[in-house]
């Protein structure tokens, strides 16, 4: 497995043999495929940090369901921060990695 990006709290590796990736949430590591990865990033997207500074969330939590429902997990804002710079920094480094692979 290839580490992509290491935050805070959380790490994103690629598997090239098993053609997967894998984010480890600390306590917890879930395998992920593509489309998987890519439905992560839209629920990531969809959550507004603002939210939690302006009094709209005022309990400071997003809860998050994973892979079918199969993982759930409960963020603070810290981690939501940090879980937007993962998945924003993981995205980047496979652009480039294709980028890079491509033959000009």
């Amino acid at each position: 497995m290839k580490l992509l990006f290491q935050s805070r709290y959380f790490s994103s590796y690629q598997c090239d043999k098993g053609r997967c990736f894998y984010v480890d949430f600390n306590h917890k590591t879930v395998k992920f495929s593509f489309c998987q990865l890519l439905a992560l990033r839209q629920q990531v997207k969809n959550i507004n940090p603002e939210s939690h500074f302006n009094g709209e969330n005022k309990n400071g939590i997003e809860i998050l369901m994973l892979c079918n429902r199969e993982h759930v997990f409960i963020l603070d804002t810290l981690e939501i921060l940090d879980l937007q710079e993962l998945v924003n920094a993981t995205f980047g480094v496979l652009e480039l990695n294709s980028l890079l692979s491509t033959p000009v």
